[in-house]
């Protein structure tokens, strides 16, 4: 089999899905890799470079297309929105993609993918159990995204975190509150911490008081029930509007007293939910940052712009997306282990096996025998097609 690694062409995308290092280990399965050229260059990674490892560079989208059995993406083929057709009239029928394909956020893409008789499997969809997470995408994205959200905040905030004592007098460290302590959320508070803050962090799910506690953070309690908010998967479930009213009232006082608030709450498939209020940024003091990681999904903070930047009454509120991309040459590491770990699992005798018991193989497909064959998408695309009807 050939596998084809493409050159990203989402909007201010820089990295790459498979990096020069792992190629050998795909080669001990049997697999020859093609890499469209310039595919690394924004992450760091020449194309002599894989050259040097042992890959073909090939000059375009077309000719990779036209090659690969097996294609490895960061974003799916279409993804970006002025090049959809054309990316998705480069596939053929049977062939193999694999990334990151946004199936719950935009489960059309799913159905595009699937009219072009294409296999897909999408890397959201892996199933939470240990034999899975050395290919955890999302968590190993998550991870770039709360590093980098703690770095934004830092270089907007009029303060520095650390305490100082000084010649000039005593400097009090930064405050900083993280809402949500998933990968993200916690990567947030270890770094807010290495930095010297003084750290605050809240999660739906008290069960993981003790990670938050471990990182050197204290735990924010409050009087909720939450037991179902997490689904059997692991994966944060969306809960009514009146729990996350009372969970806005009991969280005021702490947003009011941090100088940086740093939001994660996202819900897979969901619009995320809305956990600060324009006047709960009111009430913090002038030259507070807030750093929304939720904006992509709609924004944890009312006044939240995905990609922009607000201004409330001297309070900053930053909505930035696609993190990882900003760290790319990390990211790219990270995600390229992910995906090689994948596709070694995918790959029985040379071959991609879809006939196994293999939940990880059954979970992610999203497409196959021109069909969208994940049932979670599968329910929402019905959803959407009853909403327009």
């Amino acid at each position: 089999m050939i596998v084809g690694v493409q050159r990203e062409s989402y909007p201010g995308e820089r990295r790459v899905a498979l990096v020069p290092t792992h190629l050998p280990r795909l080669g001990k399965a049997g697999l020859e890799v093609c890499v469209e050229a310039g595919a690394g260059d924004g992450a760091g990674f020449p194309d002599a470079t894989y050259e040097s490892s042992g890959a073909r560079i090939v000059p375009d989208r077309r000719a990779l297309c036209s090659e690969a059995d097996l294609l490895l993406a960061v974003h799916g083929p279409g993804a970006s929105a002025d090049r959809r057709a054309e990316e998705l009239g480069l596939l053929r029928r049977e062939q193999v993609v694999v990334g990151l394909l946004n199936p719950l956020g935009a489960p059309e893409n799913g159905q595009a993918l699937a009219e072009r008789g294409v296999i897909g499997f999408a890397l959201e969809l892996l199933p939470r159990i240990s034999r899975a997470q050395p290919m955890d995408a999302l968590s190993s994205m998550a991870t770039v995204a709360g590093y980098k959200a703690v770095l934004l905040a830092a270089a907007e905030l009029g303060k520095m975190f650390p305490m100082m004592i000084t010649a000039a007098g005593t400097i009090t460290p930064a405050r900083v509150f993280v809402i949500g302590a998933g990968v993200a959320g916690l990567q947030a508070i270890a770094v807010s911490h290495r930095l010297g803050a003084v750290v605050h962090a809240y999660d739906v799910r008290p069960a993981v008081k003790e990670q938050v506690e471990s990182l050197g953070a204290k735990f924010v309690e409050m009087a909720l029930e939450t037991q179902a908010a997490e689904d059997a998967s692991g994966y944060a479930k969306a809960m009514g509007e009146e729990f996350y009213q009372r969970q806005r009232e009991l969280m005021g006082r702490a947003v009011a007293d941090s100088d940086v608030v740093i939001t994660t709450a996202a819900v897979p498939g969901k619009r995320a939910p809305v956990l600060i209020t324009r006047e709960m940024v009111l009430s913090m003091a002038p030259g507070s940052v807030v750093v929304d990681l939720a904006a992509e999904g709609g924004g944890n903070c009312e006044l939240t712009r995905a990609g922009e930047t607000v201004q409330l009454d001297g309070v900053t509120i930053l909505g930035p997306v696609n993190l990882p991309a900003t760290v790319p040459n990390h990211a790219s590491q990270m995600y390229s282990s992910n995906v090689t770990a994948f596709v070694s699992n995918l790959i029985k005798d040379g071959r991609v096996d879809l006939d196994g018991d293999d939940p990880i193989v059954n979970d992610t497909l999203l497409t196959r025998e021109g069909k969208v064959v994940s049932t979670r998408v599968r329910e929402l695309l019905a959803s959407e097609e009853r909403r327009s009807s």
